[in-house]
């Protein structure tokens, strides 16, 4: 099972979404974690890939304007991936 790990500022991101914006951010996060699970890339639908002009950092879809930014950390636990979570929102979160 990968590790995680939340900035702060993805907490108060979070804190600002509605119920329902929670419900489907938590609805891909657990099909990102499956797809982590088993290695073999992440499905189409969660549209998982780099942020222009921030190499290291991601972002994946969770909505029609829903996106979250993560990046990976050193691993926590031996051969499982570590994710840290950066930000959380609509298409605002890279402005």
């Amino acid at each position: 099972m990968p590790t995680y790990e939340r900035l702060l500022r993805f907490d108060r991101d979070y804190e600002s979404l509605s119920d329902s914006q929670r419900k489907r951010f938590r609805a891909a996060v657990a099909k990102f974690v499956h797809d982590l699970e088993r290695g073999e890339g992440f499905r189409k639908g969660l549209r998982v890939k780099g942020v222009q002009g921030s190499p290291g950092l991601f972002e994946l879809t969770w909505d029609a304007d829903g996106r979250a930014t993560f990046s990976y950390g050193e691993s926590v636990r031996d051969r499982e991936p570590h994710v840290v979570w950066h930000r959380v929102g609509t298409h605002e979160i890279f402005g």
